[in-house]
């Protein structure tokens, strides 16, 4: 796969982290009186502000800010078990070794995502977006295109890991090459991907000059 930049989610994708998402809107689903089930088959890939709208539908502005506040909180305090994908730190090591832009497209805040970052030993990514930085969150393009364009590279030219559907349709309409990392939580679809991925382990990049590279399996 030949490509100049590299655009990474976060949740799933780069940290294990996915159990404790789903065990943390567990709580707030059992809380709130809705099915656990239900909001867990929706929320992968999608902004908790995306999920407290989907389900909280007749909510004040207010409201909906407060829930938020609560789970970002909780989520940002509570990092200790949250661990990085196998050979993940040492790919994204390689790619600054390389000199490949890279950056991290994810639904979390800047302060969840910042403190997953710092808890699973990550190099600062060139660049960041968050659910800060977006109108529109995934399964829309909008985060891939903003990360594309914070790296100065065209999407088609990027390439796109990411573990959820939602994620995987919003990289694909941005035009990027889709690899897919794969976790207990994966589910079928029908996406086309270049290649799937259980780790980091094993890839193989290489420079081809004037910005060029390409990985391999």
């Amino acid at each position: 796969m030949h490509f100049r930049g590299a655009l990474f989610d976060l949740d799933g994708t780069l940290v294990n982290s996915l159990d404790f998402v789903e065990r943390s809107w567990e709580a707030w689903s059992q809380q709130k009186g809705l099915d656990v089930l239900e909001v867990r088959a929706y929320l992968h890939g999608k902004t908790a502000m995306n999920t407290l709208r989907h389900f909280l539908c007749t909510a004040s502005e207010a409201t909906l800010e407060a829930e938020f506040r609560r789970l970002e909180a909780y989520e940002v305090e509570n990092v200790a078990g949250i661990t990085a994908v196998t050979g993940a730190v040492e790919f994204l090591t390689r790619l600054e070794s390389l000199g490949v832009p890279w950056g991290i497209v994810t639904s979390g805040s800047y302060r969840v995502a910042s403190a997953r970052i710092r808890q699973a030993g990550f190099p600062s990514p060139g660049v960041l977006v968050t659910s800060e930085d977006i109108q529109v969150g995934k399964p829309h393009p909008e985060p891939f295109l903003t990360g594309a364009a914070r790296l100065g590279i065209p999407a088609v030219e990027c390439l796109a890991f990411e573990d959820s559907v939602a994620g995987l349709t919003a990289a694909r309409d941005a035009g990027c090459q889709l690899v897919e990392v794969l976790t207990p939580q994966s589910v079928a679809h029908n996406i086309a991907v270049r290649c799937t991925l259980n780790h980091y382990q094993n890839l193989v990049v290489s420079h081809h000059g004037e910005g060029h590279f390409s990985l391999s399996l």
